[in-house]
């Protein structure tokens, strides 16, 4: 969470961005792939499987955005569209059996997140199915590809650390653990998310104009 903090405050494009943001993807791979397979061994349903496979799906398909087009992106897109209709299938169906629980949740998670999740995931499989058919994206187009997934990535983990109280006790001040405080992480992801991609929007629109 710090290395996807600093990437983002960053600059754009320069030096301490690009680094930060692949300590954030290396160790959102490490975490997301040995959790998720941790998580299978105690349940085919739990929610850790699903959010490290999603984390590991975003930070991938990001960073392969920025990169050149080569064989290489093309095939790892390809097994990423993959793992995203496979995740779709999953939090459709665990979202309807979370829906038909007496408690509306399975695992602790309730219904309206998994069809969230989905939603998310239905999106972003749609654009990698553009990407696959245009071969490449316009700069602005490819910069908020870029961002948004990352953003989601960091979402993931901040939401999966601040949203359990224990958790943050054990590192964070009792200050730190109270639920608006907790929330307040999260928020700001999504602030710092819009707000990029109001100025990657506004470039475009800039540009057009010139």
């Amino acid at each position: 969470m710090i290395f996807g903090g600093v990437a983002l405050a960053a600059s754009k494009g320069a030096t301490l961005h690009r680094r930060s943001g692949l300590l954030f993807v290396y160790a959102m791979l490490t975490m997301g792939i040995s959790g998720s397979i941790l998580a299978l061994h105690k349940s085919l349903t739990n929610d850790n499987a699903l959010g490290g496979f999603m984390s590991a799906y975003f930070v991938i398909t990001a960073l392969t955005t920025v990169r050149p087009v080569s064989a290489w992106t093309r095939w790892l897109n390809s097994v990423a569209l993959l793992v995203a209709i496979a995740l779709l299938i999953i939090e459709i169906g665990l979202g309807f059996r979370a829906l038909a629980s007496p408690g509306g949740t399975i695992n602790g998670v309730p219904f309206f997140m998994l069809f969230f999740f989905a939603v998310v995931t239905g999106f972003a499989a749609a654009g990698d199915l553009r990407l696959m058919r245009s071969g490449a994206l316009p700069a602005a187009a490819r910069l908020a590809r870029h961002l948004w997934r990352m953003c989601f990535a960091l979402f993931i983990a901040a939401g999966s650390f601040f949203s359990v109280r224990e958790r943050v006790a054990k590192i964070l001040p009792e200050p730190f653990t109270t639920p608006m405080m907790r929330a307040l992480p999260i928020a700001l992801v999504f602030l710092a998310m819009f707000y990029w991609l109001w100025r990657v929007r506004a470039r475009r629109t800039l540009a057009q104009v010139r």
